[in-house]
Order: C-alpha cells, then sequence, then structure tokens
C-alpha cells in the first residue's frame, strides 16, 4: 500500500525534529562531503570526532591544538550548517590568514546544504563563493585576517582557522570580541607554529584555566585509521621538524625559529642556570662569573629606540671561552645606561665595549667618549648607518674609525648568521633563560629573521653582535691599530706599524683551538681570539 501524504509529513516532521536535536544523526545521514581520496560521500564521523561536537555544544568558546587531516575544519562546516538550519538569525563568521583559506569553510558549507533534500533546505538569498546566506536570516562568511575583521558583526560564531599562522590574530580577536559579548561562540583552532604567537598563549592559559577556552588536543593518535607506521612515514616525507608540528600537537618543536629547538631545548637542560648575583634596583643585571684578572671580556650593548616597547640591553662575554657571564636587559634612560656600560665595562679588566650605534646609540656613545673610556670599539665609517654618522662625526678617529657598531641590511643577515653558528654547534655558553626565551620566538618571517609580534629581540642581536665580532674583527687589524692596541693594552707596534702577535699558533688546524696568555715584559700575544 502506498505511503500516505500523511504519514510522508509526519515522517519528515519526525526526522526535521531528530535533526534539529542531534547534530551527529544529521551530519551522518545529511551532510554530505568530498573526501580527497574517497570521492562524495556522507560524512561518517569517527567517535572523536564526536565527542569533539560535544564539547563544542557545551562550551562555546574552544580552542583546538590538532594535527593535519582529522577533519576537524570539516566538523566545524557540518556544526555551522547544523546551527544555521535549525536556528534563525545565527552569524557565522570564518577568519583565516588569507581569503582563499577562510573560503574553504565556506565551499564545504555550501556543497553540503546543495546536496541536502529539499525538505531540509530554508530556501537561500545569497550564495557566492564567500558567504551563503539562508532566508532564515542565518548566514556564513568567509574574510582575509585584517585588523578589522569582525569589528561590526553581530557574530553568533566566530571560527578562526589556522590560528597560529595569523600575525596580527591578537588585534583581531580584540576586535571580535566586542561581537561575542552577547552570548556569542568561537572555535579557534589550528596546528602549532612554535612559542610565543596568540595560538600559543591562549592555549597555554585556557589550560591553566585561566580564560574561558575549552583546550582541546588532537595529536595524530587519535584518528583510529593511522598507527606508529603512518607516524613515522610523515616523518620522511615533512621532515622531522614539520612533522612535529603538523602530527604531534608540540609547540616547542614546531614553528619557524630561526634555531632549531631541539637545540634550544639542549641548552636550557644543559647550561641555562640562575645567576649569582642580581644587581640594581630593579635587579636587570645578571652575573653568573665574576671578573677574572687573568681572561678578556668584551661588553657588546644594544640600545633601545625610545619608543618603550623595547629593551636597552647588554652581555659580558668571557672571549676564549665564548661564555656569557653577565648581562643586563631593561628600559632605562641612556644617560643612564652608558654609566652602567662604563662601570661594567671598567670592572670586567677594561672590557672592549661595542655599542651599536643605530637609533639614538649615538647618545650612548657620546656619554661614554666624553667620560674618556679608552678601550671603545670602532669600525670602518664605509659601514655605518648614513643618518647616524652626522651625529657623531666629531668622535671620528683621525683613520677614519667611527665609534660603534652599525647593523645595517648588509651586517645584519651576516651577525644573526654567525650567532646561529654558535649556537648551533653548542661552541656559545649561554647562561640567561632571558636570552633563550628571546630566542624561542626568534622566528624567520618574509626572510628576515626577527621576533615574533609583540616580543622583542634586544637580547638576541647584541647576542648576534657579540658573535660576529668574536669571528671576523681580526680583519680589521690592519687598518685599525690604534683600536687592537687599545683592546689588549699591552702591544707595541712594529717596524712596518702592525701588531706584534704571536704566528705560532693553530688556528689553521682549528679556529676553536686558542691559546691566549698574559702579556708580561717582551712576550706577545695570540690574537686568534678575534677571529
Amino acid at each position: 500500500m502506498a505511503e500516505s501524504q500523511i504519514d510522508i509529513k509526519e515522517r519528515i516532521k519526525h526526522e526535521f525534529i531528530t535533526c534539529a536535536k542531534d547534530p551527529v544523526y544529521f551530519m551522518k545521514k545529511y551532510y554530505m562531503i568530498q573526501h580527497p581520496q574517497r570521492g562524495r560521500m556522507l560524512f561518517d564521523l569517527y567517535p572523536f570526532q564526536e565527542k569533539v561536537l560535544t564539547l563544542f555544544q557545551k562550551h562555546p568558546e574552544s580552542i583546538i591544538n590538532k594535527s593535519r587531516q582529522l577533519g576537524i575544519s570539516t566538523l566545524v562546516s557540518a556544526y555551522s550548517l547544523w546551527m544555521m538550519i535549525f536556528s534563525k538569525d545565527k552569524n557565522v563568521l570564518v577568519i583565516a590568514t588569507k581569503q582563499d583559506t577562510a573560503k574553504n569553510m565556506v565551499t564545504k558549507v555550501r556543497f553540503a546544504y546543495q546536496n541536502l533534500p529539499t525538505w531540509l533546505k530554508i530556501g537561500s538569498s545569497e550564495d557566492n563563493r564567500l558567504s551563503l546566506r539562508l532566508t532564515n536570516g542565518s548566514q556564513i562568511k568567509a574574510v582575509s585576517a585584517t585588523g578589522d575583521a569582525g569589528r561590526s558583526e553581530a557574530v553568533s560564531l566566530l571560527l578562526i582557522d589556522e590560528a597560529a599562522f595569523i600575525d596580527n590574530i591578537e588585534t583581531i580577536f580584540t576586535a571580535a570580541q566586542q561581537t561575542l559579548a552577547t552570548g556569542g561562540g568561537c572555535v579557534a583552532l589550528s596546528t602549532p607554529n612554535g612559542v610565543g604567537n596568540w595560538f600559543h598563549k591562549t592555549y597555554t592559559i585556557a589550560q591553566e584555566q585561566k580564560n574561558k577556552f575549552l583546550p582541546i588536543s588532537l595529536p595524530w593518535s587519535v584518528h583510529p585509521e593511522r598507527d606508529q607506521t603512518w607516524r613515522d612515514d610523515q616523518d620522511i616525507v615533512l621532515g622531522k621538524r614539520n612533522a612535529a608540528q603538523e602530527c604531534d600537537c608540540d609547540f616547542a618543536t614546531s614553528g619557524n625559529t630561526v634555531i632549531e629547538p631541539e637545540i634550544l631545548s639542549w641548552y636550557e637542560e644543559n647550561m641555562i642556570c640562575e645567576p649569582i648575583e642580581r644587581r640594581g634596583l630593579d635587579r636587570a643585571l645578571w652575573i653568573w662569573e665574576y671578573p677574572d684578572p687573568m681572561k678578556y671580556y668584551a661588553v657588546v650593548a644594544d640600545v633601545a629606540r625610545g619608543d618603550g616597547n623595547d629593551y636597552s640591553s647588554f652581555h659580558v662575554i668571557d672571549i676564549e671561552s665564548i661564555t656569557q657571564v653577565a648581562e643586563y636587559k631593561s628600559q632605562v634612560d641612556t644617560r643612564d645606561y652608558a654609566n652602567i656600560l662604563l662601570s661594567v665595562s671598567s670592572e670586567y679588566n677594561n672590557a672592549l665595549l661595542v655599542v651599536e650605534n643605530a637609533n639614538i646609540g649615538w647618545d650612548v656613545i657620546q656619554t661614554v667618549v666624553e667620560r674618556g673610556y679608552t678601550n671603545m670599539y670602532y669600525s670602518y665609517k664605509q659601514d655605518q648607518n648614513m643618518d647616524f654618522s652626522k651625529y657623531v662625526d666629531k668622535y671620528n678617529r683621525a683613520d677614519g674609525l667611527v665609534p660603534g657598531f652599525s647593523t645595517t641590511e648588509k651586517t645584519r643577515p651576516l651577525i644573526i648568521e654567525k650567532m646561529r653558528n654558535f649556537v648551533e654547534l653548542k661552541l656559545a655558553n649561554i647562561k640567561s633563560i632571558r636570552l633563550l626565551e628571546e630566542l624561542r620566538v626568534f622566528i624567520w618571517k618574509n626572510g628576515k629573521a626577527q621576533a615574533m609580534n609583540s616580543y622583542n629581540d634586544d637580547l638576541v642581536m647584541a647576542f648576534s653582535i657579540a658573535m660576529y665580532l668574536r669571528e671576523t674583527s681580526l680583519r680589521y687589524r690592519k687598518t685599525a691599530e690604534n683600536l687592537t692596541y687599545a683592546a689588549l693594552n699591552s702591544f707595541t707596534k712594529t717596524k712596518d706599524n702592525s701588531i706584534s702577535y704571536n704566528a705560532n699558533n693553530n688556528y689553521n688546524q682549528n679556529p676553536w683551538l686558542m691559546d691566549i696568555s698574559t702579556p708580561s715584559g717582551n712576550e706577545t700575544q695570540d690574537l686568534t681570539w678575534l677571529l
């Protein structure tokens, strides 16, 4: 007997109500997806996906640290369509690194909607590649990650896709927060991209239950079709570092840091230690070793721009062993900073004082020179920042050398590369957790090494200059003999006007095997530490 129209309507009504009550039922029976291998098919959720969906419903704000290809973006899109169909006036906003990425989630929703049975379709008043608006007032829209994304939207659900890779996500989320204040929810999902960014900080704080987000971790192992063999293959296909990012939900080993995370972890476990003294009113000067009269030191300083966003910092380096023996980082007036540099340099055996002379570094240099400190680092005038040089022309030497070190477009990549070599070869003895934490957020961005947004790299840059000069300064010797004389404070010039040094060294065999002896009488000294 044919089913009556009344029975059909009752069955459709019952089915509609069941779908409205149970999103899992709706997805498994009616939500069509385009599987990359299996083609068009219904979204048959795995148990872990069902559990995540339940968490969505119970917690308005969730942050998901996930492995690649777990179907979480598909799950979020399905949840969005379910909300749009069975609730009026729901506004879902998708934000991603770029518009095409955000569009992918809208595309999933549009495809599923087009493949619904007629009785589940509400009707659409707008349907294009970036948005779908239903006649019940609900919609989903994709936007790129700009500073005002979501600012004027009344958002019911904010979806932030690949949140760890959005540069200005802090600004975007702050703007969008105002639209969520009336009860909207937020799902931020991403694979990790190192530490220090908004996604890492927000997830970590959520784990400590100090914000409203529910942290959800989904490593590769939650997928029932993956085993250790699959994971081992990812190391081969992606490389260990990328595989850690894409599969393991591991913040520490992911990201695009200049220094490999494994190297930084090694330093933390083997070298980082508490200073034996914290000096000054703000305890900003950290000391690990007091001066040894038998050693040579360099004090290498970076000067804050003066806008309140960065710090003046310096390192005291034992030149022979490449050991960090003291460190300073604080926001301080340039004249006070110069006096601190003079005091510490004098304390550490009249150390070679290197001041980065860009920005307002000239003010520090002026104070140092006027105070008569004799062991100041000088460099070639043609290597200087020309905007800076006009301030310190009166301090230039007769041979054309200029006080301080200038970080330019030419020298910046060189000093960073030298630092990276010293650190990754584990030749530098780093003691400071402050420096290590800056190195953790010192990343490659658009081909340039720099600190992540809202972080500083003041200690990193000062340390990089120290490593660069530690290896390269000897090539200035022939034209800067007076500087070298001041630095070593114990040499005489030879007849050819060069500085005498011991040529019987083993530098050619191994540049890291140094022979530094204390000068006395007519003895000469090996200068290979300057290389």
